[in-house]
């Protein structure tokens, strides 16, 4: 009987134990070892020991650094353990967009047998493995440990600095995104910013700059598709997809797709005033692509939260450009106020995130807009980014 040790108590692993009857849980959370409801024996993670461990799984969350992954000597990712019986696959992954573009190509799959998963909430695990497409969210992290399973069709979307204190820099970060397509075949597509053109690989490359590039190539009219700004780029490779595999478009499926909430999601105020919920946007390239939407407005800006390390420079040479005045909240709000400083970006310091709205009140005229658009992650004073939003619009609703 094979020996196998699962990194980490989480949902993803709970839900791989399913299929593993004798499978012994590790985690750095548990002090005391116990039996779970489902008689699986869950450890401290220092009673790892390799000699014991034919096999290890990781929760895709654990960094390389944590000594339980130091310690194995047969570490496989969820996508390899389960790369026999998986049907046709896509993945999908990028810095911002993935999760809509996975949604979006659900949508138009599903009248074909597809089923989505991954990171996007469905562990592979829990996937029917008698669906005709697997259509993947893959994040960077899972990718970094699977060195079997790959794609038959991998859509990567632009890549920008994100998950910096996992990877450890930024070249690891993009390596990963890039692993899969070294390990495509002939016959197999791979759907990729020209940025990274001259990846090897046995697969058919299909480089893009932009979104014009992405629908000349693949005969789709844009101005037939009703989204704008960050989610063009979303729909069009999700329409991609369902080019290859089915040589159809179909615009009436696609502009019938409803957007999650927390991106870009817009709300009036009692005074009609435009506010914009960008919670989502965790990451410099995300709160862009929410800037250039609404640019051609006075835009007043919520910046701030966890910013997992990353130079923001970048951010700031790009609000130079634009008429805006930044509200920082968070735990970086002091770094936001340095560089606001330093490029000259009107600012104010704000206690948290209802009083950067309560400012925001104060000044917002009809013809201007509001944008929580942070560029960080939440888990500083937020249980996440959802309920980031939560607030934001539940505050927005409370204007008097």
């Amino acid at each position: 009987m094979q020996r196998v040790s699962l990194f980490g108590y989480g949902k993803t692993t709970k839900a791989i134990a399913k299929h593993i009857p004798h499978a012994i849980f590790y985690d750095d959370k548990v002090s005391k070892p116990f039996k779970d409801e489902d008689g699986f024996r869950v450890k401290p993670s220092n009673e790892f020991d390799p000699k014991y461990s034919d096999l290890e799984i990781p929760s895709p969350g654990i960094p390389p650094s944590n000594p339980l992954v130091q310690k194995a000597k047969n570490l496989i990712s969820e996508y390899d353990y389960f790369s026999d019986s998986a049907p046709l696959k896509v993945w999908i992954s990028g810095t911002n967009g993935k999760t809509t573009t996975t949604q979006m190509m659900q949508y138009l799959l599903k009248d074909r047998n597809s089923q989505a998963g991954g990171n996007i909430g469905t562990p592979l695990a829990e996937l029917n493995p008698h669906a005709s497409i697997w259509i993947l969210e893959t994040s960077s992290f899972t990718m970094h440990y699977t060195n079997s399973a790959k794609p038959n069709i991998y859509v990567l979307l632009p890549l920008s600095p994100d998950h910096l204190s996992w990877h450890g820099n930024m070249d690891e970060y993009v390596q990963s995104k890039l692993k899969p397509i070294s390990m495509m075949k002939e016959g197999e597509v791979a759907i990729i910013p020209h940025a990274y053109k001259d990846v090897i690989t046995s697969a058919h490359l299909i480089t893009y700059k932009d979104e014009k590039e992405i629908a000349d190539y693949f005969g789709i009219d844009s101005n037939k598709v009703n989204f704008k700004g960050a989610f063009l780029a979303d729909a069009l490779l999700a329409m991609a997809v369902d080019k290859i595999l089915f040589d159809r478009i179909n615009y009436e499926q696609i502009n019938s797709f409803v957007l999650d909430p927390h991106r870009q999601e817009e709300v009036r105020d009692i005074k009609n005033r435009l506010w914009v919920n960008d919670t989502k946007a965790t990451n410099i390239d995300a709160t862009i692509a929410a800037l250039n939407r609404y640019k051609g407005s006075y835009i007043h800006l919520i910046l701030g939260g966890d910013d997992k390390g990353v130079d923001l420079n970048e951010l700031f040479i790009y609000l130079q450009n634009i008429d805006v005045k930044i509200y920082n909240i968070g735990s970086n709000k002091n770094k936001l106020c340095d560089l606001a400083v330093k490029y000259k970006i009107p600012f104010e310091k704000c206690i948290n995130l209802k009083d950067a709205i309560n400012r925001i009140d104060n000044k917002l005229t009809i013809d201007e807009v509001a944008l929580l658009s942070p560029a960080a992650a939440s888990l500083d004073e937020f249980s996440s980014y959802a309920q980031r939003g939560k607030e934001f619009k539940e505050a927005v609703a409370n204007i008097s």
